[in-house]
Protein backbone atom coordinates (compact mmCIF):
# COMPACT_ATOMS: atom_id res chain seq x y z
CA UNK A 1 0.00 0.00 0.00
CA UNK A 2 0.92 3.48 -0.53
CA UNK A 3 0.43 5.87 2.56
CA UNK A 4 0.76 9.40 2.50
CA UNK A 5 1.59 11.88 4.52
CA UNK A 6 0.62 15.41 4.49
CA UNK A 7 1.36 18.78 6.26
CA UNK A 8 -1.17 19.94 8.33
CA UNK A 9 -3.00 23.54 7.38
CA UNK A 10 -5.23 23.28 10.53
CA UNK A 11 -4.43 26.86 12.04
CA UNK A 12 -1.23 26.33 14.30
CA UNK A 13 -1.40 23.16 14.54
CA UNK A 14 2.49 21.46 14.28
CA UNK A 15 1.75 17.95 14.77
CA UNK A 16 2.42 15.15 11.68
CA UNK A 17 0.71 12.07 11.23
CA UNK A 18 3.29 9.68 10.90
CA UNK A 19 6.76 10.63 12.43
CA UNK A 20 9.97 9.21 11.02
CA UNK A 21 9.98 5.79 13.09
CA UNK A 22 6.57 5.12 12.11
CA UNK A 23 7.86 5.63 8.51
CA UNK A 24 10.31 3.04 8.58
CA UNK A 25 7.95 0.91 10.34
CA UNK A 26 5.89 0.75 7.52
CA UNK A 27 8.21 0.89 4.75
CA UNK A 28 9.71 -2.10 6.88
CA UNK A 29 6.35 -3.82 6.13
CA UNK A 30 6.51 -3.55 2.55
CA UNK A 31 4.87 -0.06 2.06
CA UNK A 32 5.65 3.15 0.13
CA UNK A 33 5.48 6.30 1.94
CA UNK A 34 5.27 9.98 0.45
CA UNK A 35 5.24 12.87 2.99
CA UNK A 36 4.76 16.20 2.00
CA UNK A 37 8.19 18.14 2.27
CA UNK A 38 8.06 19.94 5.53
CA UNK A 39 5.20 17.95 7.31
CA UNK A 40 7.42 16.88 9.98
CA UNK A 41 9.24 20.64 10.71
CA UNK A 42 6.72 21.72 13.23
CA UNK A 43 7.83 18.18 15.57
CA UNK A 44 11.60 18.88 14.57
CA UNK A 45 12.03 16.07 12.07
CA UNK A 46 13.14 17.88 8.90
CA UNK A 47 12.38 16.25 5.11
CA UNK A 48 16.26 14.24 5.37
CA UNK A 49 15.30 12.31 8.26
CA UNK A 50 11.97 11.14 6.37
CA UNK A 51 14.12 10.45 4.02
CA UNK A 52 16.58 8.29 5.44
CA UNK A 53 13.59 6.46 7.64
CA UNK A 54 13.05 5.51 3.70
CA UNK A 55 9.98 8.09 2.81
CA UNK A 56 9.57 9.73 -0.43
CA UNK A 57 9.31 13.75 -0.41
CA UNK A 58 6.59 15.55 -2.15
CA UNK A 59 6.53 18.74 -2.92
CA UNK A 60 2.56 19.65 -2.57
CA UNK A 61 -0.39 18.20 -0.68
CA UNK A 62 -1.77 17.73 -4.02
CA UNK A 63 1.08 15.39 -5.06
CA UNK A 64 0.24 13.63 -1.79
CA UNK A 65 -3.42 12.74 -2.05
CA UNK A 66 -3.18 11.74 -5.72
CA UNK A 67 -1.23 9.05 -5.46
CA UNK A 68 -1.82 8.00 -1.73
CA UNK A 69 -4.03 4.80 -1.33
CA UNK A 70 -4.49 5.56 2.52
CA UNK A 71 -3.89 9.12 3.66
CA UNK A 72 -2.77 9.27 7.57
CA UNK A 73 -3.47 12.99 9.30
CA UNK A 74 -3.56 14.11 12.79
CA UNK A 75 -6.64 16.49 12.61
CA UNK A 76 -9.74 16.52 10.06
CA UNK A 77 -9.68 17.86 6.36
CA UNK A 78 -9.75 21.08 6.05
CA UNK A 79 -12.02 22.55 3.12
CA UNK A 80 -9.24 23.02 0.97
CA UNK A 81 -8.30 19.67 1.43
CA UNK A 82 -11.62 18.50 0.46
CA UNK A 83 -11.07 18.46 -2.98
CA UNK A 84 -7.89 16.15 -3.33
CA UNK A 85 -9.52 13.26 -1.61
CA UNK A 86 -11.09 10.77 -4.05
CA UNK A 87 -13.24 7.57 -4.16
CA UNK A 88 -11.74 4.24 -2.57
CA UNK A 89 -9.31 6.37 -0.68
CA UNK A 90 -8.91 5.58 2.58
CA UNK A 91 -8.35 8.54 5.45
CA UNK A 92 -7.16 7.95 8.78
CA UNK A 93 -7.24 10.85 11.06
CA UNK A 94 -9.29 12.46 13.60
CA UNK A 95 -12.62 13.83 12.32
CA UNK A 96 -15.15 14.62 15.10
CA UNK A 97 -17.97 14.70 12.73
CA UNK A 98 -20.82 15.17 15.31
CA UNK A 99 -20.47 18.82 15.28
CA UNK A 100 -19.66 19.85 11.71
CA UNK A 101 -22.11 18.80 8.83
CA UNK A 102 -19.85 20.47 6.05
CA UNK A 103 -17.02 17.62 6.45
CA UNK A 104 -19.25 14.84 6.84
CA UNK A 105 -21.35 16.06 3.11
CA UNK A 106 -17.67 16.42 1.83
CA UNK A 107 -16.50 12.83 3.23
CA UNK A 108 -19.56 11.41 2.06
CA UNK A 109 -19.13 13.32 -1.90
CA UNK A 110 -15.77 11.92 -1.81
CA UNK A 111 -16.20 8.14 -1.36
CA UNK A 112 -13.55 8.17 0.96
CA UNK A 113 -13.21 5.13 3.70
CA UNK A 114 -12.81 7.24 6.78
CA UNK A 115 -11.69 6.20 9.96
CA UNK A 116 -11.81 8.39 12.75
CA UNK A 117 -9.23 8.00 15.60
CA UNK A 118 -11.45 8.86 18.29
CA UNK A 119 -14.08 6.35 17.85
CA UNK A 120 -11.47 3.27 17.57
CA UNK A 121 -12.32 1.29 20.54
CA UNK A 122 -10.15 -1.61 22.35
CA UNK A 123 -10.79 -4.34 24.40
CA UNK A 124 -11.12 -2.73 27.74
CA UNK A 125 -14.00 -0.15 26.59
CA UNK A 126 -11.59 2.56 26.33
CA UNK A 127 -10.74 5.01 23.47
CA UNK A 128 -7.03 4.03 22.68
CA UNK A 129 -6.54 6.40 19.55
CA UNK A 130 -8.07 9.37 21.75
CA UNK A 131 -6.35 8.62 24.69
CA UNK A 132 -2.93 9.92 24.44
CA UNK A 133 -4.49 13.33 23.41
CA UNK A 134 -6.88 13.34 25.79
CA UNK A 135 -3.01 12.76 28.31
CA UNK A 136 -2.09 15.75 26.82
CA UNK A 137 -5.00 18.14 26.78
CA UNK A 138 -5.64 16.88 30.24
CA UNK A 139 -2.43 18.25 31.58
CA UNK A 140 -2.28 21.17 28.92
CA UNK A 141 -5.95 22.16 30.65
CA UNK A 142 -4.45 23.20 34.08
CA UNK A 143 -1.44 24.62 32.16
CA UNK A 144 -3.51 27.16 30.39
CA UNK A 145 -5.88 27.93 33.08
CA UNK A 146 -3.14 28.56 35.69
CA UNK A 147 -1.85 31.07 32.82
CA UNK A 148 -5.02 32.35 32.13
CA UNK A 149 -6.13 33.10 36.25
CA UNK A 150 -3.00 35.78 36.12
CA UNK A 151 -4.19 39.81 35.46
CA UNK A 152 -2.31 40.16 32.81
CA UNK A 153 -4.50 37.41 30.93
CA UNK A 154 -7.59 39.25 32.23
CA UNK A 155 -7.93 37.04 35.31
CA UNK A 156 -8.92 37.05 38.82
CA UNK A 157 -5.42 37.22 39.98
CA UNK A 158 -4.76 33.83 41.38
CA UNK A 159 -2.33 31.21 41.90
CA UNK A 160 -3.53 28.09 41.25
CA UNK A 161 -1.49 26.95 44.60
CA UNK A 162 -1.94 29.71 46.65
CA UNK A 163 0.64 30.33 49.02
CA UNK A 164 0.67 29.38 52.91
CA UNK A 165 -1.69 31.86 54.45
CA UNK A 166 -3.09 31.87 50.99
CA UNK A 167 -6.30 29.49 50.11
CA UNK A 168 -5.87 27.49 46.91
CA UNK A 169 -7.71 27.94 43.86
CA UNK A 170 -11.18 25.54 43.33
CA UNK A 171 -10.70 23.41 40.29
CA UNK A 172 -13.26 21.73 39.43
CA UNK A 173 -13.10 18.90 36.60
CA UNK A 174 -16.58 18.01 35.02
CA UNK A 175 -15.55 13.94 33.92
CA UNK A 176 -13.54 11.62 35.21
CA UNK A 177 -12.45 9.66 32.39
CA UNK A 178 -8.75 10.25 30.72
CA UNK A 179 -8.72 13.96 30.45
CA UNK A 180 -10.08 14.93 33.54
CA UNK A 181 -7.92 11.90 35.67
CA UNK A 182 -5.37 13.53 34.13
CA UNK A 183 -6.33 17.35 35.36
CA UNK A 184 -6.61 16.43 38.13
CA UNK A 185 -3.80 15.35 39.05
CA UNK A 186 -1.93 18.13 37.48
CA UNK A 187 -3.75 20.59 39.23
CA UNK A 188 -3.70 18.37 42.48
CA UNK A 189 0.28 18.52 41.83
CA UNK A 190 0.20 22.43 41.62
CA UNK A 191 -2.03 22.27 44.90
CA UNK A 192 -5.05 23.68 44.20
CA UNK A 193 -7.80 22.07 45.72
CA UNK A 194 -10.06 20.02 43.39
CA UNK A 195 -13.17 18.19 42.28
CA UNK A 196 -14.07 15.86 40.15
CA UNK A 197 -17.47 15.47 39.04
CA UNK A 198 -19.08 12.42 37.61
CA UNK A 199 -21.86 10.47 37.12
CA UNK A 200 -19.97 6.89 36.80
CA UNK A 201 -20.09 6.24 41.15
CA UNK A 202 -17.62 3.45 39.68
CA UNK A 203 -15.22 5.76 38.26
CA UNK A 204 -15.00 8.28 41.36
CA UNK A 205 -14.90 5.35 43.71
CA UNK A 206 -11.37 4.77 41.16
CA UNK A 207 -10.54 8.06 41.30
CA UNK A 208 -10.83 8.35 45.62
CA UNK A 209 -8.61 5.12 45.79
CA UNK A 210 -6.39 6.33 43.45
CA UNK A 211 -5.80 9.84 44.71
CA UNK A 212 -7.05 9.62 48.50
CA UNK A 213 -8.36 12.28 50.85
CA UNK A 214 -6.48 15.14 48.32
CA UNK A 215 -9.12 14.52 45.68
CA UNK A 216 -12.93 15.46 46.40
CA UNK A 217 -15.07 13.29 44.31
CA UNK A 218 -18.56 14.27 43.73
CA UNK A 219 -21.49 12.50 41.94
CA UNK A 220 -23.01 14.56 39.27
CA UNK A 221 -26.73 15.88 39.12
CA UNK A 222 -27.76 19.47 38.08
CA UNK A 223 -28.07 21.11 42.36
CA UNK A 224 -23.98 19.94 42.84
CA UNK A 225 -23.08 21.00 39.18
CA UNK A 226 -24.35 24.65 40.10
CA UNK A 227 -22.87 24.30 43.81
CA UNK A 228 -19.35 23.95 42.26
CA UNK A 229 -19.16 25.57 38.85
CA UNK A 230 -20.75 29.01 41.02
CA UNK A 231 -17.76 28.38 43.60
CA UNK A 232 -14.92 27.29 41.20
CA UNK A 233 -12.17 29.46 40.16
CA UNK A 234 -11.39 26.65 37.12
CA UNK A 235 -13.92 24.67 35.78
CA UNK A 236 -12.25 22.12 33.08
CA UNK A 237 -15.01 20.46 30.80
CA UNK A 238 -13.65 16.80 30.34
CA UNK A 239 -16.75 14.99 29.14
CA UNK A 240 -17.01 12.64 25.96
CA UNK A 241 -19.56 10.46 24.74
CA UNK A 242 -18.00 8.86 21.98
CA UNK A 243 -18.61 9.83 18.44
CA UNK A 244 -21.41 12.11 19.41
CA UNK A 245 -21.73 15.64 19.86
CA UNK A 246 -20.28 16.50 23.92
CA UNK A 247 -23.39 17.04 26.55
CA UNK A 248 -24.29 21.00 27.44
CA UNK A 249 -24.35 19.78 31.16
CA UNK A 250 -22.74 23.58 32.30
CA UNK A 251 -25.73 25.75 31.09
CA UNK A 252 -25.10 29.54 30.59
CA UNK A 253 -26.53 30.33 33.95
CA UNK A 254 -23.98 28.28 35.57
CA UNK A 255 -21.27 30.75 33.74
CA UNK A 256 -22.75 33.89 34.90
CA UNK A 257 -22.69 32.80 38.48
CA UNK A 258 -18.91 32.32 38.63
CA UNK A 259 -16.57 35.17 39.74
CA UNK A 260 -15.51 37.36 37.37
CA UNK A 261 -11.98 36.61 35.79
CA UNK A 262 -12.67 33.04 36.41
CA UNK A 263 -11.26 30.60 33.87
CA UNK A 264 -13.37 27.38 31.44
CA UNK A 265 -11.48 25.49 29.62
CA UNK A 266 -13.80 23.19 27.16
CA UNK A 267 -11.63 20.21 26.43
CA UNK A 268 -14.86 18.59 24.69
CA UNK A 269 -14.89 21.61 22.28
CA UNK A 270 -14.06 19.21 19.33
CA UNK A 271 -17.42 17.83 19.81
CA UNK A 272 -19.05 20.46 20.60
CA UNK A 273 -18.24 21.68 23.51
CA UNK A 274 -19.88 20.92 27.40
CA UNK A 275 -20.31 24.88 28.46
CA UNK A 276 -23.59 26.29 26.82
CA UNK A 277 -21.34 29.59 26.11
CA UNK A 278 -18.08 27.49 24.60
CA UNK A 279 -17.48 28.81 20.66
CA UNK A 280 -14.00 26.87 19.12
CA UNK A 281 -11.18 28.94 19.55
CA UNK A 282 -7.60 28.64 18.04
CA UNK A 283 -4.24 29.12 19.19
CA UNK A 284 -3.63 32.27 17.57
CA UNK A 285 -6.69 33.79 19.56
CA UNK A 286 -7.77 30.67 22.04
CA UNK A 287 -9.26 32.73 24.30
CA UNK A 288 -12.53 35.17 24.94
CA UNK A 289 -14.79 36.32 28.02
CA UNK A 290 -18.08 35.35 28.32
CA UNK A 291 -19.97 37.02 31.22
CA UNK A 292 -16.47 38.24 33.06
CA UNK A 293 -15.50 33.96 32.92
CA UNK A 294 -12.57 33.58 30.52
CA UNK A 295 -13.12 30.79 27.88
CA UNK A 296 -10.18 28.57 26.55
CA UNK A 297 -11.77 26.46 23.54
CA UNK A 298 -8.84 25.79 21.51
CA UNK A 299 -10.27 22.87 19.00
CA UNK A 300 -6.70 21.42 18.92
CA UNK A 301 -4.61 21.50 22.26
CA UNK A 302 -2.23 18.91 21.73
CA UNK A 303 -1.15 20.95 18.39
CA UNK A 304 0.93 23.42 21.13
CA UNK A 305 3.26 20.72 22.06
CA UNK A 306 3.34 18.95 19.01
CA UNK A 307 6.33 16.84 18.97
CA UNK A 308 5.15 15.21 22.65
CA UNK A 309 1.75 14.88 21.05
CA UNK A 310 3.03 13.51 17.70
CA UNK A 311 5.56 11.22 18.99
CA UNK A 312 2.14 10.07 21.95
CA UNK A 313 -0.31 9.38 18.91
CA UNK A 314 1.97 7.09 17.01
CA UNK A 315 2.98 4.86 19.57
CA UNK A 316 -0.78 4.58 19.49
CA UNK A 317 -1.97 4.45 15.38
CA UNK A 318 0.92 2.51 14.57
CA UNK A 319 -0.36 -1.25 14.73
CA UNK A 320 -3.69 -0.08 13.28
CA UNK A 321 -2.09 1.81 10.75
CA UNK A 322 0.00 -0.99 10.07
CA UNK A 323 -2.97 -3.15 10.26
CA UNK A 324 -4.79 -1.29 7.51
CA UNK A 325 -1.68 -1.88 5.06
CA UNK A 326 -0.99 -5.25 5.57
CA UNK A 327 -4.33 -6.54 5.18
CA UNK A 328 -6.23 -3.67 3.54
CA UNK A 329 -8.75 -1.47 5.01
CA UNK A 330 -12.09 -3.50 4.48
CA UNK A 331 -10.20 -7.11 5.13
CA UNK A 332 -8.87 -5.68 8.32
CA UNK A 333 -12.05 -3.89 9.81
CA UNK A 334 -13.57 -7.00 9.27
CA UNK A 335 -11.07 -9.03 11.17
CA UNK A 336 -10.83 -6.66 14.43
CA UNK A 337 -14.10 -5.18 15.58
CA UNK A 338 -12.25 -2.37 17.63
CA UNK A 339 -10.57 -0.86 14.06
CA UNK A 340 -14.41 -1.27 12.99
CA UNK A 341 -16.09 1.02 15.56
CA UNK A 342 -13.26 3.75 13.45
CA UNK A 343 -15.53 3.30 10.40
CA UNK A 344 -17.22 6.89 10.05
CA UNK A 345 -17.98 7.34 6.29
CA UNK A 346 -17.46 4.45 3.53
CA UNK A 347 -19.25 4.24 0.12
CA UNK A 348 -20.85 7.49 -0.01
CA UNK A 349 -22.62 7.08 3.55
CA UNK A 350 -22.37 7.59 6.99
CA UNK A 351 -21.76 4.57 9.14
CA UNK A 352 -21.77 5.61 12.58
CA UNK A 353 -24.52 5.80 14.80
CA UNK A 354 -24.14 8.58 16.88
CA UNK A 355 -22.65 10.56 14.13
CA UNK A 356 -26.09 9.56 12.03
CA UNK A 357 -27.74 10.65 15.01
CA UNK A 358 -26.33 13.84 15.60
CA UNK A 359 -26.49 15.16 12.28
CA UNK A 360 -29.99 13.77 11.18
CA UNK A 361 -28.27 11.43 8.40
CA UNK A 362 -29.30 8.42 7.57
CA UNK A 363 -27.24 5.24 8.64
CA UNK A 364 -25.40 2.74 6.89
CA UNK A 365 -24.59 0.19 9.63
CA UNK A 366 -21.11 -0.92 9.68
CA UNK A 367 -20.94 -4.54 9.15
CA UNK A 368 -23.25 -3.67 5.90
CA UNK A 369 -21.71 -1.61 4.55
CA UNK A 370 -18.04 -3.50 4.73
CA UNK A 371 -20.26 -6.35 3.32
CA UNK A 372 -20.82 -3.96 0.28
CA UNK A 373 -17.24 -3.01 0.75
Amino acid sequence: MRIGVPTEIKVHEYRVGMVPGSVREMVHNGHSVVVQSGAGNGIGCGDEEYRAAGAEIAPDAAAVFATADMIVKVKEPQAAEYGLLREGQVLFTYLHLAPDRAQTEALINSGVTAIAYETVTDAHGGLPLLAPMSEVAGRMAVQVAAHNLEKEQGGAGILLGGVPGVEAANVVVIGGGVVGTNAARIAMGMEARVTVIDKNLRRLNELDMQFGPALNTIFSTVDNLERYVAAADVVVGAVLVPGAAAPKLVTEDMVRSMRNGSVVVDVAIDQGGSFATSRPTTHASPTYVEHGVIHYCVTNMPGAVARTSAFALNNATLPFMRSLANKGAVHAMRDDPHLMAGLNVHGGRVTHAAVAEALGIDLLPVLESLQKG
